[in-house]
């Protein structure tokens, strides 16, 4: 396994990507109405090692590649918790939000900078109900969440990208919001929800970091959920804190867990069986990531 937290060049297992990546993004076929909605996607979405996992970014632009290029993308990431309801940003080329520590500095000077989404921006904030008014933040960019994989999935940033802050963690609530950005999907816009899908980084450990080697609390917890997604069994997912193995520490905290219901919720059923598209781990950690029709 590569060191992907001290690697020799930093990100440069991403120049070397993205030289293919971005020919491949050129000549990526645009989204038509004819295509019917866009899927709504749960992924995790890695840190700076991102930029150093290339068998990761593989995966993830091989994932993009097998869709049209969206209109837009809504993206609902765990670094986002703000009530009520808050859009980042929507002008083009708003600077990004660096909100992780201890990397090389290379990381802090990566650029992703996209088209302007103030048209996403009032569709977003009309499909909200009068009882939650959203707040359009004049500043606020895209938080690693966001931008870190789909710098690699449209490296281009050739696609307008908002974000929607994460106002709580009921699974109810977080499924209503989902359904109320269902109807943006018929309009091209790839909705998100980014997390990651075993996040128990206090109890990480020698051997998962040099060996990738997945504890029972984190093979546990994923393969429930992945038994849970093939079913489509959303009560079940709902009563994670109850019912899921290795809890708490797959999430000693919830934020990574809980976008998995705002990509149920834009799904046309929520209790349809679900599609994972990468599985495996990083540093332990469970990657399953999932797609909905």
């Amino acid at each position: 396994m590569p060191n992907l937290l001290n690697p020799a060049v930093p990100a440069g297992a991403f120049d070397e990507f993205v030289v293919d990546d971005a020919a491949r993004s050129r000549t990526q076929r645009a989204w038509t109405p004819d295509d019917g909605p866009m899927p709504a996607l749960y992924l995790s979405h890695g840190a700076p090692p991102l930029f150093d996992d290339a068998r990761w970014m593989r995966q993830l632009s091989g994932w993009a590649q097998q869709l049209p290029k969206p209109t837009s993308i809504l993206i609902v990431s765990a670094h986002w918790e703000s009530a009520p309801l808050s859009l980042s940003a929507s002008a083009a080329n708003t600077p990004l939000v660096y909100d992780f520590g201890g990397f090389h500095r290379r990381y802090y000077e990566m650029r992703y900078a996209t088209p302007d989404a103030s048209g996403l921006a009032r569709r977003v904030a009309a499909a909200m109900p009068d009882s939650e008014p959203v707040h359009q933040h004049p500043s606020r960019g895209l938080d690693h969440g966001a931008w870190v994989p789909l710098k690699v999935m449209y490296p281009l940033g050739d696609v307008p990208v908002l974000q929607l802050s994460m106002p709580t963690h009921d699974p109810d609530r977080l499924l209503d919001l989902g359904r109320r950005l269902r109807s943006l999907r018929d309009e091209g816009v790839l909705v998100v929800g980014s997390g990651f899908m075993t996040h128990g980084l206090p109890f990480v450990t020698r051997q998962m970091l040099t060996h990738n080697t997945p504890p029972a609390w984190s093979a546990d917890f994923d393969g429930w959920v992945a038994d849970a997604l093939a079913r489509g069994d959303v009560d079940t997912l709902a009563a994670y804190r109850s019912k899921a193995p290795g809890m708490p520490y797959a999430h000693p905290t919830v934020e990574h867990y809980t976008p998995l219901f705002i990509t149920l919720g834009a799904a046309a059923r929520a209790d349809q069986p679900v599609r994972t598209t990468i599985d495996g781990y990083m540093m332990g950690l469970s990657k399953r990531s999932f797609q909905v029709a």
